[in-house]
């Protein structure tokens, strides 16, 4: 390396060069290293004992002087820390960095050129020849005048700071995959590859238990540098053999307690490894020589073995009694962060797992559903309270529930969770949309009074839900919303836009903020496309939230009739939500189809003794039409007689009776101006009260009853 003195005495790279004289040991490297070379006991034991002149070396200063291109004019790497830095005058200084760190590195070195203004103790990874880094403290300084250019001196990396720098960096993210990767990358300073193998029930976030050492599963987590590794090395995301799962968990469990380990040479390694499989799963390259191998351990009674962390190096430097001591203190202050990534992990899984089994499985027969459900970016909180939810109902017509609950984590599943059953029940009870929100509304109230919600520290005030029944004979959908952004709707004709629904207090207001949940009614001829959403898909920073709804119109506008309905709402998300936001993104696309006209019939009859016989032979002629089974007729005739002879007697007012073909059934619906519900008693023998409701129970596979703004509806159900 060229270290000619410099025409100037006072610059700074005369200064600094002058300095090192006094750092770098008599003899130069060689004999800074020359206990390399020193003959032991190759046991898995040796490393090289401490001295002064070492500790010493470890901390020496460079520098390299560049010129205004930002190419190397001089340099002082004499140190052996340095060695394998291809500091050759004329090349750009860029092509001692890592790729990635060639943008910033190369902002910095120009802003000090155009301001003057230092950098001083920049923490940065230089890369060496043979693909390893070496991990210094950086500092650029304008050149002295009249020269021009840039002096930057470097330190290697002391171990306290590294220490320091390195817990704060693992410690900055709750993903385990990062957290495994931050540690490996602190690792690094100690060798040429770092990497970490992590229980298999630590990374996937179940609990860990004290087991076997020949049964632990390990799977790599991390491992750097990144580049080409050799064919059957492991890398991240693949599991280890399981003879080399076992050997290294024996390894680290000397005397039945966990502890770090050195195998000191390439023979040694060979010897323990045994297999060549296992051999080229875990040796990273022929230059590999040594390897220092440390538990993640959790303290405990008895401890618990998370992972490994393995440093390697190559066979003219071994490790040394103080860098061994420092590789342990670094995995043992940051193996809690690898175990809270592991519960974070573990409450995602499980939340996520929750979201996913509320997704709509199918639409029927009567539309068509697609949803989208995306979990919000990994450094967040957690995955969140958003759901959506389509279903049958037993009177053919379908629910479709969008919802989002505060916050984020297990809170809000199980909040998310208590809501869209409870929805679901009382939608499958008959209630109607603007009355099943009254009881979410109440329900929510409960979970947050003092004893359980906000003693548990969580709070679901203010979550919001949107509810609609669509109804695939009049083409109506019926619609509730409780602090919810309006659904957009797409008609047959491309046009589209949200629905005018009036603003709400989200569920659980205070009771002078309550008002009367409003029922809004909307055509949705067959084609018709309806969208309904969580906040996480319109929001953007730049935009207003009206904005954002337009938006989500217009990408909806361009969705064909013809157009796969799962492949159009993954474009819909990825246009709007290109990339992963801090709030989850929600979307259920719901394709009207309805049933067609020949597959329904209503007639209206008024509440006459003779509206029993009329209802039998309107029903009769069109069973006939539509080629029923003969016992099929007779059973449906039997079932409206009944129906319409017990509103007759119960009810006043028209009475409305209508058929359906549904699929391999027959509904059949009797509505009528009453307000009383049919029950189904347990009669005696000689009890001539319920005849009718039981001649119902036997001749359909279910029935039960809504309630209308008129009245109430009585449902069947006939098998076809």
């Amino acid at each position: 390396m060229d270290s000619t003195p410099s025409s100037s005495p006072s610059s700074p790279f005369d200064l600094v060069s002058r300095a090192l004289g006094r750092y770098i040991p008599r003899g130069g490297p060689a004999a800074a290293t020359g206990s390399d070379n020193a003959q032991g006991d190759r046991t898995t034991r040796r490393r090289v004992p401490d001295n002064p002149a070492a500790d010493r070396h470890d901390q020496i200063l460079g520098v390299v002087n560049l010129d205004g291109e930002l190419r190397i004019a001089r340099s002082n790497l004499d140190a052996a820390v340095f060695a394998g830095l291809d500091a050759v005058a004329g090349s750009p200084f860029a092509d001692l960095l890592p790729p990635r760190d060639v943008p910033t590195v190369t902002r910095r070195l120009r802003q000090v050129l155009e301001i003057g203004e230092a950098h001083v103790a920049r923490i940065q990874r230089l890369r060496r020849g043979d693909g390893s880094e070496l991990v210094v403290s950086m500092s650029i300084l304008p050149a002295a005048a009249p020269q021009e250019g840039l002096t930057v001196s470097l330190i290697a990396m002391a171990r306290r700071l590294h220490l320091y720098a390195a817990e704060t960096a693992i410690g900055t993210s709750l993903d385990i995959g990062e957290t495994a990767q931050s540690l490996a990358e602190s690792l690094l300073a100690w060798g040429d590859v770092a990497a970490v193998d992590l229980d298999f029930a630590v990374w996937t976030g179940e609990g860990v238990t004290e087991r076997a050492p020949g049964r632990i599963r390990l799977r790599r987590a991390a491992l750097v540098p990144d580049r080409g590794w050799p064919e059957g090395y492991v890398t991240p995301g693949d599991d280890l053999p399981s003879d080399a799962s076992r050997l290294l968990a024996q390894a680290v469990r000397r005397d039945d307690a966990p502890q770090a380990i050195v195998i000191p040479d390439r023979e040694a390694i060979e010897r323990l490894l045994g297999s060549p499989r296992v051999i080229r799963a875990l040796v990273p390259g022929d230059r590999s020589a040594s390897v220092a191998c440390i538990p993640l351990v959790l303290d405990g009674a008895p401890p618990v073995v998370l992972g490994v962390a393995e440093v390697w190096r190559r066979a003219d430097s071994p490790f040394r009694d103080s860098e061994l001591f420092d590789l342990q203190e670094l995995v043992a202050r940051t193996a809690h962060h690898v175990d809270l990534a592991r519960q974070h992990q573990r409450e995602h899984t499980q939340v996520l797992a929750l979201q996913r089994r509320l997704l709509p499985r199918t639409g029927g027969h009567t539309l068509e559903i697609a949803s989208v459900y995306q979990p919000a970016t990994p450094d967040s909180a957690g995955v969140g309270g958003d759901w959506v939810n389509s279903f049958p109902l037993p009177d053919g017509r379908t629910a479709l529930v969008v919802g989002d609950v505060v916050g984020h984590g297990l809170g809000a599943a199980a909040t998310m969770g208590q809501l869209s059953m409870e929805a679901r029940a009382l939608l499958s009870a008959g209630l109607a949309p603007d009355e099943v929100l009254e009881h979410l509304d109440e329900t929510v109230t409960l979970l947050d009074d003092a004893e359980s919600g906000l003693a548990a520290g969580y709070s679901a005030l203010g979550s919001t839900c949107c509810i609609a029944l669509y109804d695939p004979v009049s083409h109506h959908v019926a619609l509730s919303s409780a602090g919810h952004l309006p659904p957009v709707l797409v008609l047959p004709n491309g046009r589209a836009g949200p629905l005018a629904v009036s603003p709400h207090p989200g569920l659980g207001a205070e009771f002078a903020l309550r008002e009367p949940f409003d029922v809004y009614t909307f055509g949705a001829p067959p084609g018709s496309l309806l969208a309904l959403y969580t906040d996480g898909l319109v929001e953007d920073p730049a935009l207003s939230i009206d904005e954002g709804i337009g938006r989500l119109a217009d990408v909806l506008s361009a969705v064909h009739p013809w157009d796969a309905l799962q492949q159009a709402a993954r474009h819909v998300v990825s246009t709007l939500a290109p990339v992963r936001q801090r709030d989850d993104v929600t979307l259920l696309l719901v394709r009207m189809i309805g049933y067609r006209k020949g597959d329904t019939a209503t007639w209206r009859l008024p509440a006459r003794d003779d509206a029993p016989a009329r209802a039998r032979a309107h029903v009769s002629a069109l069973l006939r039409q539509w080629h029923t089974r003969g016992d099929t007729q007779d059973d449906v005739s039997l079932l409206v007689s009944e129906l319409v002879t017990n509103a007759v007697r119960f009810a006043a007012g028209p009475i409305t009776i209508r058929l359906i073909r549904a699929g391999h059934g027959l509904l059949c619906e009797v509505g009528d101006t009453g307000n009383g519900r049919p029950r189904l008693s347990r009669g005696g023998l000689l009890d001539d009260g319920g005849r009718g409701l039981r001649i119902v129970h036997r001749l359909t596979t279910r029935w039960g009853v809504r309630w209308t703004d008129t009245g109430k509806v009585v449902w069947a159900e006939v098998a076809r």
